[in-house]
């Protein structure tokens, strides 16, 4: 099984930037999207073979998911359940026979992180929420999550220590849902040691020419699927967003 996931930064932009023929050529078997930045009926994109999914921010032109999938899903869930917390279109979890998928775009506690104590209480209900499902059957979680948990996973730690992404406290969060809930780093379980792979880039600076990035989008799996991993990529060469796409392949 395939999977890619993809802060697209505005559906409608990049669907003008030949997103068809990447969705296309990557085939998987679900495609997940963040930052849709749309209303429902404001893009055409109906791909033959594929159920398709959104959940759309309240505010126009802001946050929202997506997800395709080749295989119809028993349920799909918009948001977590908490009215509050669900406005921004942040959360979508499609239910399988075997597991549970979400697509996910976790707030930014943006600058002066002035929205971090929204953002911790965010955080702590949505891993309890995935957390529950795990008691199921099997979850994966992907998504912008908008934190860099290691020094590794960013070009300059040191300069961005106090920044938004890499505060302490969003890096323990993130600790907090690997080894308290059981969720297991894809990328970073195939790739420990693994440097200068980001997935997404300032658009400041040439950044991403110059490859000054951060990897916040992930690939997160319970950990009964931890011996299921086959792969797990950035796919950096493909252009269209400020975040690139990341993929998960999985033997089930």
């Amino acid at each position: 099984m395939k999977y890619i996931s993809w802060n697209v930064n505005g559906f409608r932009s990049v669907l003008n930037k030949g997103f068809l023929d990447i969705f296309n050529q990557l085939d998987a078997d679900v495609f997940c999207l963040q930052e849709i930045k749309m209303q429902e009926g404001q893009a055409d994109f109906n791909p033959e073979g594929y159920h398709c999914y959104y959940n759309y921010a309240v505010k126009k032109g802001y946050s929202g998911v997506a997800l395709f999938t080749k295989e119809k899903p028993l349920n799909v869930t918009l948001g977590m359940g908490y009215e509050e917390h669900d406005t921004e279109g942040r959360v979508l979890c499609a239910e399988y026979e075997d597991k549970y998928v979400i697509t996910v775009y976790t707030p930014n506690s943006k600058r002066e992180l002035e929205r971090l104590s929204y953002r911790m209480e965010w955080e702590d209900l949505f891993q309890s929420y995935c957390a529950k499902l795990s008691e199921h059957k099997p979850v994966i979680v992907c998504g912008d999550l908008n934190v860099a948990h290691q020094k590794i996973d960013l070009k300059n730690p040191q300069s961005n220590r106090l920044s938004a992404g890499f505060t302490d406290e969003e890096r323990e969060k993130m600790t907090q849902f690997l080894d308290h809930y059981g969720f297991v780093d894809t990328f970073r379980y195939l790739h420990p040691d693994v440097k200068e792979r980001y997935s997404w880039w300032s658009n400041f600076h040439q950044s991403r020419t110059r490859n000054v990035g951060w990897r916040i989008d992930y690939f997160l799996v319970s950990k009964d699927l931890k011996d299921k991993i086959k792969k797990a990529d950035i796919l950096d060469s493909i252009m269209g967003s400020d975040h690139c796409p990341v993929t998960l392949e999985l033997g089930l």
